[in-house]
């Protein structure tokens, strides 16, 4: 196993079920549609993201003593990316049900497994102490993202945070050892209420969709984080550092066929930009908003992370359409 991948991805392998069919069924309903199913997980679909750039990539995370588990081992050997899979063969390997309609918006359960077991002296600290980016997300303990992101900083790696899914026990003193957030929307608002950032009356969605690019700029400056950024969707991505903001647009001309793992893509993106761009932000994230355009034209999640030969191909052809 080689021991300087310069992007590091702790976190969780889920193995996606995923139903495609026309709309959302309401309850009580059935609806016919069809069925595939392959690797995910927030944390595996960001390593994907990023080891398919070209940047070299290393995933830790937790399985079971079951099909799946082999299923993963067998999809990292093809993808040439380095992978540390825990075993703990007295839980599942995750699994997630995902639904998606016709315009490819998704709905998701997941089921964490093996990587909610995930414990620090698991961990193959080599792999970490030789990374320049270490990337984190909320589908593992949140005790082991604290862990991760304190050996990353005593080794100089920038620490990537991206708190999806939202959860209620997240404890906010990690934020002292993250050097980049990326939460979308709804995190970003779940996180700025549970901080006591949004004021007398809870911010919400629509009124975050409101404030001015100074005001949002300022609630970003709240969380006491060098560099947050908040993706929009559609509406591509904000970026707030200490000396001011900008708002990257997203990839004009894009036909969605699914958005599950867009995000996944957004920070396995940064990840890699941040070592392709010398630590540019800017940069970074412009490169992460082609990443992700570029995962939401094809069906799944770490099987749609585009290739380094993809992404050059339609940023030249964004250059020519700007």
């Amino acid at each position: 196993m080689p021991l300087s991948p310069q992007v590091v991805v702790v976190g969780s392998f889920v193995q996606d079920l995923t139903f495609f069919c026309p709309q959302f069924p309401s309850p009580g309903q059935t609806t016919v549609g069809t069925f595939a199913h392959g690797p995910g997980g927030k944390g595996s679909n960001q390593t994907v993201a990023a080891g398919r750039t070209g940047v070299s990539t290393a995933f830790i995370g937790a399985v079971g003593d079951d099909a799946f588990a082999r299923e993963a081992a067998k999809f990292y050997a093809a993808e040439g990316i380095t992978a540390q899979f825990i075993a703990k063969p007295r839980h599942a390997t995750g699994t997630a049900g995902i639904l998606v309609n016709a315009s490819g918006q998704n709905e998701i359960v997941v089921a964490l497994g093996a990587s909610a077991q995930i414990k620090p002296r698991d961990l193959d600290r080599r792999l970490i102490a030789g990374a320049r980016v270490v990337v984190c997300q909320h589908e593992a303990t949140l005790a082991i993202n604290a862990h991760v992101f304190r050996l990353a900083r005593k080794a100089g790696a920038t620490t990537v945070l991206n708190p999806a899914p939202m959860r209620a026990d997240f404890d906010p003193a990690i934020l002292r050892h993250t050097d980049v957030l990326i939460p979308n929307e709804t995190e970003f608002v779940a996180l700025a209420n549970q901080l006591g950032l949004g004021g007398k009356a809870a911010l919400t969605e629509k009124k975050l969709s409101t404030l001015s690019t100074p005001a949002l700029h300022r609630l970003c400056r709240a969380f006491a984080v060098p560099v947050v950024i908040v993706t929009l969707g559609k509406r591509g991505c904000f970026v707030s550092q200490p000396d001011g903001s900008i708002t990257i647009p997203a990839c004009p001309g894009i036909k969605v066929v699914d958005t599950t793992g867009a995000g996944d893509a957004f920070c396995g993106g940064f990840a890699a930009g941040l070592v392709k761009f010398d630590q540019d932000i800017i940069a970074a994230a412009q490169f992460a908003n082609a990443v992700a355009a570029l995962s939401v034209t094809k069906r799944g999640t770490a099987p749609a992370m585009p290739t380094a030969r993809e992404i050059a191909r339609f940023r030249k052809r964004q250059a020519g359409v700007s």
